[in-house]
């Protein structure tokens, strides 16, 4: 499989190369899109469009029935201005893959041309899954779920690759069970009565109701969760006023709440919800909250990643597989998660020693070891081989 890897890897860098100079922004990837299209027909695979501008595609080892396993790559990108001097540099101003997610495509099709080049080497099914909209809520999961991407052939396990820029090129990493957590958004209108700065006793002043219950909210973590459950509560926009000698009528804050536990994560709701109307009424506002039910937690299935760790110590070496650290971001690829076992694979994209492609994602240096391409393609690869 080796020799095969090198062969295609010229190509799939020139597809993330490509896809990379060309991004697009959630459900809007149309030339994407096409581009992945076309490169489904030249290996001759057909695709069925879902979710807009997503496409699914199905490629048949021996023994069709006797499994189906799923790989799902997102093609989306970030509304970020990219930095990178690079011959790839993002052609389309204020748009950038910054999330790595050029290179999950370019891992899946490299990992097409060669399961159709070994088919009669694996059995079962595969199922090619180039989902949109990762990055923006609903999430192209959520759609592609609902439109029917878990059947036709029903999979029976999923698997996905995300970049890792903490690791070195030519390792992975996977975790079992929870990996990473919720993402939910939450909007909170803190109303008051407006009026001139130098006569608050005429007014109820929304700043300063907004300031105490950014602090309170903090008490909701430190004081009703149980001290084992990861909780992040951020609110990163404030808005309001017009003028430093103006008391405004309402504050606008904007958060986001991120929990590794499904039932701590609705009691944060509600207690949001309660605390923010108690504390703006008991100061004379009032409060509106409207919380976006967004990602659940990503669960990656404990027998499902037992295995998959088995089949990637043989092919990567055991000192090249790692275990993961829990994280607070979230990926919708858990709604796949909570359907059918799923695994959630990390690449590590930085060059060997640490010095190169080590910036975060969602940052506008972000770049990748290219070679890190060829341990993906690796990874989607030895997991049909090894799958029984």
């Amino acid at each position: 499989m080796q020799e095969l890897i090198q062969q295609i890897l010229p190509e799939a860098i020139a597809i993330r190369r490509h896809i990379h100079a060309n991004p697009e922004l959630s459900f809007e990837e149309y030339e994407t899109s096409s581009f992945i299209k076309a490169a489904l027909d030249k290996l001759g695979i057909a695709a069925v469009p879902m979710a807009g501008t997503g496409w699914v595609a199905v490629i048949q080892g021996t023994n069709p029935a006797a499994h189906c396993i799923g790989f799902r790559a997102d093609f989306d990108a970030l509304p970020i201005v990219e930095k990178n001097e690079v011959s790839y540099k993002s052609k389309n101003e204020g748009v950038m893959h910054a999330c790595g997610h050029d290179v999950h495509t370019a891992c899946l099709l490299g990992a097409a041309k060669i399961l159709m080049q070994t088919k009669d080497t694996w059995q079962g099914t595969v199922k090619l899954i180039f989902q949109p909209g990762e990055e923006k809520d609903p999430g192209g999961a959520s759609i592609m779920i609902k439109e029917g991407v878990l059947d036709n052939p029903k999979m029976d396990a999923i698997f996905a690759l995300h970049v890792y820029p903490h690791l070195p090129a030519g390792t992975i990493g996977t975790r079992e069970g929870t990996y990473m957590a919720s993402a939910d958004e939450v909007y909170i209108t803190v109303k008051g009565k407006g009026g001139h700065a130098a006569m608050p006793q005429l007014c109820i002043d929304p700043i300063m109701i907004a300031a105490q219950l950014l602090n309170s909210l903090q008490s909701i973590i430190t004081r009703n969760r149980n001290p084992i459950d990861q909780t992040v509560l951020t609110f990163g926009k404030i808005s309001g006023g017009t003028k430093g000698n103006i008391i405004p009528d309402e504050v606008q804050l904007e958060g986001t709440l991120r929990c590794m536990n499904e039932p701590w994560r609705v009691k944060c709701h509600e207690l949001i919800a309660s605390q923010s109307k108690q504390i703006c009424q008991a100061l004379g506002g009032d409060a509106a909250v409207k919380i976006l039910v967004g990602y659940p937690c990503v669960h990656n299935d404990e027998v499902l990643t037992k295995k998959a760790n088995t089949i990637l110590h043989q092919a990567l070496g055991a000192n090249n597989v790692v275990t993961l650290p829990l994280r607070m971001t979230a990926d919708d690829f858990s709604f796949y998660t909570h359907q059918v076992p799923g695994c959630y694979i990390r690449i590590g994209t930085t060059n060997a020693d640490g010095t190169q492609f080590n910036s975060p994602v969602h940052t506008n240096t972000f770049d990748i070891d290219e070679s890190a391409i060829g341990t993906g393609i690796q990874t989607i690869c030895s997991i049909v081989h090894g799958y029984n």
